[in-house]
């Protein structure tokens, strides 16, 4: 009877519930993994010149001729390897907003972050005649401090979720009047350059988009993984987070500043891609059955969006190509309006 008991103890069942868990989330990202390189070789197989998606995968290994060679490390597998990189970025930056706010609606091209990093690069399109990494430097500096000026405004003796969203949508609609009258201001062909950049693009990308990207992801991981534990802790609320000994403000700021820089970049990258952010959390932690951030499985579904995305973009038309952010956009529209639907019925704003 006593082993029995013991069988069935809370702590069994807890530790055989955690191991189910770890065991789904593993194999949630091994498919998600497998899933995101298979249409990584697609988008790499097609074009003009259509390469077999078995020869794509020689090449990736050092195993192609050399005009397979060419076609795929030259020319495409930048502009691939952007895409997969700026969809895990932006996937990251979305699960740690919706996990801070507690809010499905918490992500940073919703509360504004990006429309900032738009203004700003569009100012710089418009006004200063910029191109290139002037404009990547002016967006990651719009959405920083369009961050800072969210927090600043969101502060009362701390910041609230709600609050911090409220505000982030102000500041949005802000800065989308301020790109608007940027616009309405420019030249024909400068506000057909800057409307390209707006709808978020991956035409053009090089190998200098793939390390400014790999650079931030790999500064960002540590970070994000000393965190992380505390995020957990967040999500119970700022009471029992300051129960139980977090400095709630301080990791809040910090989780704040890592999400921004790396929508900063990934905006910087391609443009402010939208509803990626929004998405992939969500889909995580339904694949994952995590109460979690599920960080991971947020990166590779980010990334296999805009992937997927792209390879549409790119080839669904024939020779018309469309920027891939038009593409994110019929993706994540519907999923807002479902969202609002469904939390209007619920009748809660969280």
């Amino acid at each position: 009877m006593a082993s029995v008991t013991a069988e069935h103890s809370p702590a069994q069942i807890i530790a055989r519930a955690r191991a189910v868990r770890q065991a789904r989330n593993l194999a949630v990202v091994v498919v998600l993994a497998v899933v995101v390189f298979a249409i990584f070789c697609v988008s790499l197989s097609l074009g003009d010149f259509k390469i077999p998606v078995i020869d794509v995968v020689k090449t990736l290994f050092g195993g192609g001729d050399k005009a397979t060679e060419f076609i795929v490390n030259r020319l495409r597998l930048p502009r691939a390897l952007t895409a997969i990189l700026v969809g895990a970025a932006l996937g990251i930056s979305g699960a740690i907003f919706q996990s801070i706010a507690r809010n499905p609606l918490a992500s940073p091209d919703i509360i504004g972050v990006t429309y900032g990093a738009s203004a700003f690069a569009v100012f710089a399109i418009v006004t200063l005649s910029l191109t290139g990494w002037a404009v990547a430097g002016f967006a990651i500096f719009g959405a920083l401090v369009t961050a800072l000026t969210m927090y600043l405004l969101a502060w009362r003796r701390g910041v609230s979720s709600y609050r911090l969203i409220l505000v982030g949508i102000g500041i949005g609609a802000i800065a989308t009047s301020i790109t608007s009258y940027l616009l309405t201001k420019a030249r024909v062909e400068i506000a057909q350059q800057a409307f390209i950049w707006l709808t978020g693009s991956l035409n053009g990308r090089d190998w200098s988009h793939v390390r400014m990207m790999a650079i931030m992801l790999v500064l960002a991981a540590p970070v994000t993984m000393v965190l992380v534990h505390r995020l957990r802790i967040l999500q119970l609320g700022d009471e029992t987070a300051y129960g139980l000994g977090l400095r709630v403000e301080g990791t809040r700021l910090g989780l704040i500043v890592v999400a921004v820089l790396l929508a900063a970049v990934a905006t910087a990258a391609a443009g402010p891609i939208g509803f990626v952010a929004f998405v992939a959390p969500p889909i995580a932690r339904w694949l994952t059955r995590s109460p979690g951030p599920a960080l991971v499985a947020s990166a590779l579904i980010g990334a296999l969006v805009i992937a997927l995305s792209d390879v549409v973009a790119q080839h669904a038309l024939g020779h018309t190509q469309l920027p891939v952010g038009v593409i994110t956009g019929v993706i994540g529209a519907p999923y807002l309006m479902f969202l609002l639907a469904r939390t209007n019925r619920i009748g809660s704003g969280g």
